[in-house]
């Protein structure tokens, strides 16, 4: 049994941007940052960070583009894919990345920019940069799950 399967929650490491293939695909590569923290045997914390090459394609491209900013946390689920290719000097070169099979977004890093989000005047009754951390957690985050089929009708929920 084969199984290729990448769960990944950490922070965007840079402001997404849309791209459109010759076909009309959207496409978005995006990194994510994961955090390791540990206590080494003499107890000192240790800590390690990761970068991960996200691709995202059709809408979920477009929603990262659209919704997540540097620093956003993002829940990322996908499986790894490798590639090889031979660049302009002629030197063979290989990538891993994670292909987003499912995105859900995280809460806002605080002094995002509007953004697609609206202000934070709009969001927060007029205070604007002076949001508590009671108010950011209680805020709506979307997730996205693209596989409709997936979904089961009222009458099968066993609650």
């Amino acid at each position: 049994m084969d199984f290729n399967k990448v769960i990944i929650v950490g922070r965007v490491t840079a402001n997404p941007e849309l791209r459109t293939t010759p076909g009309g695909q959207a496409v978005t590569t995006i990194g994510v940052a994961t955090n390791r923290v540990w206590t080494d045997k003499n107890g000192a914390k240790q800590e390690e960070a990761e970068f991960h090459n996200v691709v995202l394609w059709g809408r979920q491209a477009e929603i990262a583009s659209q919704f997540l900013v540097k620093g956003a946390t993002v829940l990322i689920e996908g499986r790894l894919r490798t590639r090889s290719w031979t660049d302009k000097q002629g030197v063979q070169r290989r990538t891993t990345e994670i292909m987003a099979e499912r995105m859900q977004l995280g809460p806002r890093p605080m002094g995002a920019s509007q953004g697609s989000f609206g202000s934070d005047q709009d969001k927060f009754g007029g205070q604007a940069g002076k949001v508590d951390a009671k108010s950011a957690k209680e805020e709506e985050l979307p997730t996205i799950n693209l596989e409709e089929e997936e979904m089961k009708p009222l009458d099968d929920i066993p609650f």
